[in-house]
């Protein structure tokens, strides 16, 4: 029987064999490239949502009736205004390397997060601002913080925020010393024997503490846009797998 004849099928088989395997490859890789461009449409409409939100006047904080229906998508970052009291409970860390939304804070730290009660009586959280290098001297914060609690009712200007989940890598929080990686503020009420709250926490706008300790300030979201970089990049991998496969195609059919 002629080599040829019996290597032929062998050959076919071969290359049918590799076509499937760069066919689904290519396929994974353009899917790849649209979800990113999908991705980059939901950036660019969130982007445009939270800087609304941000540009707007601050308005009420929301009932506690409504409290239930607030959700990340809708609500977070809206602007707020209102009177609260801060409460003589102890207050809680939450260790920082910078921010993402604040262009002033740089550097190590930690966000002073403490109890306030509205005029319902409800509480609510507010993360008061930033302490510089408070890692190493916990009684910084305390100082800080005990300036905030006269008994006394405060308008206060911010930003409705919502807790974060922790990581897989994310230390747990350290209770002795009322240190948190993360900002779960319902963590911390329970922790800390803080009561109910509501289920957003508040990062302060305003005003500043006559100390400039918290340091409050307006957030700027400052978003990561990369997904058409990366559709691109997904895109010219599926081109180079095909043009491969062509190319060992070609070679086959010469060979």
């Amino acid at each position: 029987m002629n080599q040829s004849a019996t290597t032929h099928p062998t050959r076919q088989r071969g290359i049918f064999g590799l076509a499937v395997i760069a066919l689904v490859m290519v396929s994974v890789l353009a899917s790849l490239g649209v979800w990113q461009l999908r991705r980059k449409d939901e950036k660019h409409a969130l982007i445009a949502a939270l800087t609304e939100r941000l540009a707007k006047a601050p308005g009420a904080l929301p009932s506690a009736a409504a409290w239930p229906t607030l959700t990340p998508a809708h609500d977070e970052f809206s602007r707020v205004k209102f009177s609260a009291t801060f409460e003589a409970k102890p207050d809680a860390m939450v260790y920082s390397s910078g921010s993402a939304v604040r262009d002033d804070i740089t550097g190590p730290g930690t966000w002073a997060f403490m109890p306030a009660r509205l005029a319902d009586g409800r509480s609510v959280v507010i993360n008061a601002g930033f302490v510089q290098n408070t890692m190493q001297d916990r009684a910084q914060q305390d100082r800080a913080v005990a300036r905030l609690v006269t008994g006394a009712p405060v308008e206060l200007t911010g930003y409705l925020r919502f807790s974060e989940e922790p990581g897989t890598f994310t230390p747990t929080e350290d209770a002795g010393k009322r240190l948190w990686f993360v900002r779960d503020h319902q963590s911390m009420a329970q922790v800390l024997g803080w009561g109910e709250v509501a289920p957003f926490y508040v990062d302060l706008e305003s005003p500043m503490p006559s100390s400039g300790t918290p340091k409050p300030g307006p957030l700027h979201v400052q978003l990561k846009d990369n997904h058409l970089q990366y559709a691109v990049t997904w895109f010219g991998l599926a081109l180079v797998v095909a043009a491969a496969f062509g190319f060992w195609v070609a070679g086959q059919r010469r060979a």
